[in-house]
């Protein structure tokens, strides 16, 4: 989307978004879409922008069908923008700062199984780009990660020898994860015939048929073509794994704040949503470790 030429304030706010915030290119892309949609509906003329402008943007979004987490990061584009505005000396006061959206309600995610799991990584074929699928699907199911922290790896984050990786996250944040021992192994093989494919100069862990960085949506569709092919009859994406791994990670160890750790979250609250544990296991977890539910042993 271009509005550069037509909105240079709007233009100097995605530049802030992406050279002083750090935010990521999917973030700026997002932003920029909804800013325009702000533009479309007032103009250009910003001091003469309105809280009742905001939300007739916001009804008539709603009406259209958005969603709760649609129109709350409408409003959040917005309020960023009338916020840099005013530290700029454009507008006097941010006329969305009252605004609110609807809640949204708290989706639990969705999880394979363990076995789901194993069958999905199970990837037939010893070429490149078999082994190089293989050992993506272990790393997502072993670290973690989300989809832009692993297509962002270059060959220098990992470290196999430690059995561990650096990743960068959201707001440019780095933390380093353990790897699990299989996908050790698939990564040692596909280390092995990367050289195969990657151009010289490439520093991507993982690279296309070309020899380039593999993309986002390859990795999506290779994911979901291989759910298809290992017979698994729901659709699969990358967070799918990451939920999965959340989830079993937790119900086995049941330390949430480890788990934020490992994901990422800088809330804890975040990932409170993987505490779908079944009663049993809370009851189990409960029974070992309350010193009041412990059973006297029979004299």
């Amino acid at each position: 989307m271009n509005i550069e030429s037509s909105s240079p304030w709007l233009s100097r706010y995605l530049r802030h978004l992406s050279e002083e915030r750090r935010c990521s290119p999917h973030t700026v892309d997002n932003y920029a879409r909804d800013l325009q949609r702000l533009r479309e509906a007032v103009g250009d003329d910003w001091p003469q922008v309105r809280v009742h402008d905001i939300r007739a943007l916001v009804a008539k979004a709603h009406r259209q069908g958005a969603g709760s987490r649609s129109l709350q990061r409408l409003l959040s584009a917005i309020r960023g923008f009338f916020s840099f505005l005013v530290r700029e000396g454009v507008v006097d006061a941010n006329p969305a700062q009252d605004v609110r959206a609807p809640k949204a309600g708290r989706k639990l995610p969705g999880v394979l199984d363990v076995d789901q799991v194993s069958r999905l990584v199970t990837v037939p074929g010893d070429d490149a780009l078999a082994v190089r699928d293989r050992a993506i699907l272990e790393l997502f199911y072993s670290s973690g990660l989300r989809l832009a922290e692993l297509v962002g790896l270059d060959v220098t984050d990992v470290d196999l020898a430690d059995r561990q990786l650096r990743v960068t996250g959201k707001g440019r944040k780095s933390r380093d994860l353990p790897v699990g021992r299989h996908a050790v192994a698939a990564l040692n093989d596909w280390l092995a015939l990367r050289a195969d494919l990657a151009k010289p100069d490439e520093p991507a862990l993982f690279v296309s048929r070309r020899g380039e960085r593999l993309g986002a949506r390859a990795v999506q569709a290779r994911l979901s073509r291989h759910a298809v092919v290992q017979g698994l009859d729901r659709r699969v994406h990358p967070h799918l794994l990451r939920h999965s791994f959340a989830s079993h990670l937790l119900e086995s160890s049941g330390d949430l704040r480890a788990v934020q750790e490992l994901l990422g979250h800088a809330d804890i609250s975040t990932t409170q949503v993987y505490t779908h544990l079944d009663y049993q296991h809370l009851a189990r977890v409960y029974d070992t470790a309350h010193p009041r539910a412990r059973r006297k042993p029979r004299s």
